[in-house]
């Protein structure tokens, strides 16, 4: 029990760093970007370069490179977000929301096939993975290295959670998602805090890409589409446009991936996830933390 606990928590708290991103824009801007995952991707992929470019590295350096490497990539990945934000979202933000939705897949493919045609097809092995020796806690058995990636996840979380909540920059935020034009009104300069939103929310997809790629020990150009859908059905559960809540649904979306592999075999694990989802929308689709809000007229 306690070792399946611990697999869902941690494989939560990659769902839950790419679920923020998701969870930023949509309470911004009201928008699905579903390019939101291929950034988790160009994040593993920027990681791979990086440490391509650096060369052999003694295992015990592994660690405080990867963590250095980190921050490059989450710099690098959000750069892109915002390059994304301006060229492919910000031309339609009065459009229909059904032709944002549609330019957020084209963005998905665009970023899918262009790593194809730079890095190939076939899957890459990390230039360094994070191995260790497990040690046993309460039944369960885990890594200084998973305690570390987890750790990492954790304070990049709170650091977030801090900023939307305390500081001016969250003020802005939240002011938008409630009125952009009223908020135009009052000062706030709208564009620049939508794209430094879109720089936050891929930091964290990226920088959730690198430990993935650091753990997992192999990436390819389609491993963001389907964390980017799990990375949404967290921020549905949780309560999309909800920074606890995503936070939230991403640890719970782990453990029931956990507990449901365990019971039911690991072939079952996608349709158990994506079943919640759909359980989720039918019964509660505001999520666990999610209000219910009534339009303006």
């Amino acid at each position: 029990m306690t070792q399946l606990v611990w697999n869902g928590l941690f494989v939560g708290s990659f769902y839950a760093l790419v679920a923020l991103g998701y969870s930023m824009v949509y309470g911004i801007i009201k928008l699905l970007n579903f390019a939101h995952g291929d950034l988790y991707m160009l994040g593993a992929f920027v990681g791979f370069a990086i440490l391509g470019a650096v060369g052999g590295v003694s295992p015990s350096m592994a660690l405080p490179l990867l963590l250095v490497v980190l921050l490059a990539t989450m710099v690098v990945t959000g750069l892109a977000g915002v390059a994304l934000e301006r060229i492919a979202y910000r031309p339609l933000r009065r459009a229909p929301r059904l032709s944002l939705l549609i330019t957020a897949v084209g963005a998905s493919f665009a970023l899918e096939y262009g790593m194809r045609a730079v890095a190939g097809a076939d899957p890459q092995v990390y230039p360094v993975r994070l191995g260790g020796t497990a040690m046993e806690v309460l039944g369960a058995r885990l890594t200084l290295q998973q305690l570390v990636l987890m750790g990492v996840a954790v304070v990049l979380m709170i650091a977030l959670n801090l900023l939307v909540t305390r500081t001016r920059e969250g003020r802005a935020m939240r002011a938008i998602a409630l009125d952009p034009r009223t908020s135009a009104l009052m000062g706030i300069n709208v564009n620049s805090v939508i794209s430094r939103t879109f720089f936050v929310g891929s930091a964290l997809a990226g920088a959730a890409g690198v430990m993935a790629g650091a753990y997992y020990g192999k990436i390819d150009f389609m491993m963001g589409f389907l964390i980017g859908l799990k990375a949404f059905t967290a921020a549905v559960i949780g309560g999309i446009g909800n920074i606890p809540g995503t936070m939230l649904g991403g640890l719970l979306l782990g453990l029931l991936e956990s507990f449901g592999t365990y019971w039911l075999g690991g072939e079952w694990r996608d349709v158990f996830a994506f079943g919640v989802l759909i359980l989720f929308l039918t019964v509660r689709p505001t999520g666990l933390l999610g209000e219910r809000v009534t339009e303006r007229v």
